[in-house]
């Protein structure tokens, strides 16, 4: 057996309590996702060791994609242990695709930490005629089980795109007292300090490309009373935020900034990283087990990235900006590392070290 698998299996097994079986073949499934950069199960066949041929390895993980029990809660705090964050910025939105005739439709809840987020919680919805938005209920589910894992008090802010909006949302968000940051759409009607309403566009039109003002006092959207800051991108497009703490115009830019975190994470799951949408699966509890591996996966090569930007920074190209994302910098070093592993031992038992949940488990070898 490989290595990689041999030191891999321990931790897995004193996370999640899986029989010696599945956790081999869900170790493999692990260090296959970073070595083939594909979900398909084909190629993750292909990387499982052992001289069984590939049809025999594919019906395996199969069998374990189909009879594993992988523990929502359990998976989110394996992720959680590995960040070092006390309050979590909470990034929700949602990502879908076609498989044939067949629509798939997930919502995600990330962690944002240092410019990339992890995915801490997630939910393939229903499968319908298409994709379409997320409703209210599916997204207050969402926040009750990271509240019921982690507690209230775990969250310091969600932030949403404009696909999450609405009365009932906004209210919920407000009776938790959970700070959040939501983009309106540019036609969202807004109340006047005198009375009456307008398009919210209208309140910021006089911008100039890189300016930024916030309203006087509270407005009413959607009934509900929120601070409400805008700007004029570089583009001419307006950013219009809704957001339920008082803060400058600069602060809630800022905070909103890290939004963008989920748009690398979902390159992350495409065509930055695992290549999500070659999967052939459809049916969401498959999915949905198939996404937890994926984010040991993720947060594995984020944390190595990480340690290794630490030791030597990431080149920032004429742009000014970095020629590779920390993910994929700790992404191609273990691929590296489990391509030739034989000579990179160390540097394995390093790597591994980083995804313990009591650091420096191997500080005895770090110095070899």
């Amino acid at each position: 057996m490989e290595t990689a698998l041999l030191t891999l299996i321990p931790i897995l097994q004193e996370a999640f309590k899986w029989n010696l079986s599945r956790t081999k073949c869900a170790a493999a499934i692990i260090i296959g996702l970073i070595k083939t950069r594909s979900v398909n199960l084909v190629q993750l066949a292909t990387a499982l060791p052992g001289e069984a041929k590939i049809e025999s390895k594919y019906r395996r993980i199969q069998r374990l994609m189909k009879d594993i029990n992988i523990d929502m809660e359990t998976i989110a705090h394996f992720i959680a242990n590995q960040l070092p964050q006390t309050k979590y910025t909470l990034l929700i939105d949602r990502t879908d695709w076609k498989f044939g005739n067949t629509y798939i439709n997930i919502l995600f809840l990330t962690i944002y930490h240092q410019g990339y987020t992890i995915p801490i919680l997630w939910t393939t919805l229903p499968q319908s005629k298409k994709c379409g938005n997320t409703n209210t209920k599916e997204r207050i589910l969402l926040i009750k089980q990271f509240i019921e894992i982690f507690g209230i008090e775990k969250i310091e802010s969600v932030i949403g795109d404009r696909e999450f909006i609405g009365t009932e949302w906004f209210n919920y968000l407000i009776d938790n007292n959970i700070n959040f940051l939501i983009r309106i759409k540019h036609n969202i009607k807004i109340s006047r300090v005198n009375g009456g309403s307008a398009p919210a566009r209208n309140f910021f039109r006089n911008l100039r490309c890189g300016e930024s003002i916030q309203l006087s006092n509270k407005r009413k959207i959607f009934g509900v009373k929120l601070y409400i800051t805008g700007m004029k991108l570089q583009t001419g497009e307006l950013l219009i935020i809704a957001h339920n703490y008082s803060a400058s115009c600069e602060q809630v830019l800022n905070d909103y900034k890290k939004r963008w975190g989920i748009e690398c994470f979902f390159k992350t799951l495409k065509s930055e990283g695992f290549d999500f949408e070659t999967t052939h699966l459809t049916d969401p509890k498959k999915i949905d087990k198939l996404i937890a591996f994926m984010a040991i996966a993720c947060v594995w090569s984020c944390k190595t990235g990480e340690w290794l930007n630490n030791e030597e920074d990431i080149k920032v190209k004429k742009h000014g900006r970095k020629a590779i994302s920390i993910f994929r910098y700790g992404l191609d070093y273990l691929r590296e590392i489990f391509f030739n592993i034989e000579e990179k031992i160390c540097q394995l038992q390093m790597v591994l070290g980083l995804i313990q949940r009591v650091p420096n488990r191997f500080g005895a070898v770090l110095n070899c």
